[in-house]
């Protein structure tokens, strides 16, 4: 039996690193049964056959899961975001970075097309709530050698709203990838989708990176989300007055007291992730228990 990760899910092939090639395995029926799905990034063991397929025996423990984008393991999260054309809703940014820090994952937040707008509004919030932030442009450079740096020897996942230039990073990290991209739309606004679907890519500085289908705003109200209760740890800019509130089951809204909502008020946290955070919880709020998925109870 061996073992290596899965780079590539495609029409119930898993396609499999082993360190040395890509063996393309099908998933035994167990797993069907069991309900249990394998992901890119699972590491798994599995039973070489004749001709470079393989049988995927037994997915290893992950130390985290998401669901949208599809994938497993993952170091760190890449989140791409721009206030040029298709500019980024900050609520889209802060949905995905709550539902990562739940999951016990770093994000990183790349504002790009900084060339055709240089996007501080979005590099100052983000590097204020304590992300790692940085301004970067697939198609000057700008960036990219700190970008490289930051991923260096990760399993990342590359993830953003359509057309803000996911695999023309990719691209620009690694030109020999050529990986298809698109034109923005002039009369939408927004892009067209090139990635269909998830695939872990070797980088020369020792990176798994997935490029990751994007998202739309009706996408991102799909996503796993925590219990309303948990959402406030999800946003770490608030950890410093949390228990610090008048009441002890403050949820950080209109409540007298709240030491979050007189942090806003006085600028130590940014208001348009506050202005998330009610919305999240809202969101949360109004989901029945019996409806969550049960890895998020």
């Amino acid at each position: 039996m061996s073992e290596g990760i899965i780079r590539k899910a495609l029409s119930g092939f898993y396609y499999v690193d082993d360190g040395t090639e890509l063996v393309t395995c099908r998933a035994r029926g167990k797993h069907r049964h069991a309900g249990l799905t394998p992901l890119v990034g699972d590491r798994v063991r599995f039973t070489p056959l004749e001709g470079g397929q393989g049988a995927l025996d037994e997915i290893l423990p992950r130390k985290n899961e998401f669901y949208r984008p599809a994938v497993a393991n993952i170091d760190l999260l890449v989140v791409v975001a721009s206030q040029a054309v298709p500019a980024t809703d900050p609520f889209l940014i802060d949905r995905v970075v709550a539902i990562a820090e739940s999951r016990g994952c770093d994000s990183l937040i790349c504002v790009n097309k900084c060339d055709l707008e240089p996007g501080e509004d979005l590099l100052q919030t983000y590097r204020r709530a304590g992300f790692r932030t940085i301004r970067i442009s697939a198609r000057t450079g700008e960036g990219i050698g700190e970008l490289r740096q930051a991923i260096s020897g990760k399993v990342c996942a590359f993830t953003g709203n359509s057309g803000v230039g996911k695999s023309s990073i990719l691209n620009a990290l690694e030109p020999a990838m050529a990986l298809e991209t698109g034109e923005v739309s002039d009369k939408l606004g927004r892009g067209r989708h090139t990635t269909r679907h998830v695939e872990l890519y070797r980088l020369s500085c020792g990176t798994l990176a997935a490029d990751t289908p994007g998202f739309s705003s009706f996408d991102v109200d799909r996503m796993e989300l925590a219990r309303k209760e948990t959402i406030q740890y999800a946003f770490r800019e608030f950890a410093p007055y949390l228990g610090k509130c008048r009441f002890q089951d403050c949820a950080h809204g209109k409540e007298k007291g709240c030491a979050v909502a007189e942090a806003v008020r006085a600028g130590a946290i940014p208001a348009s992730r506050y202005q998330s955070y009610l919305r999240l919880y809202e969101q949360a709020k109004a989901i029945p228990d019996w409806e969550r998925r049960e890895e998020n109870k």
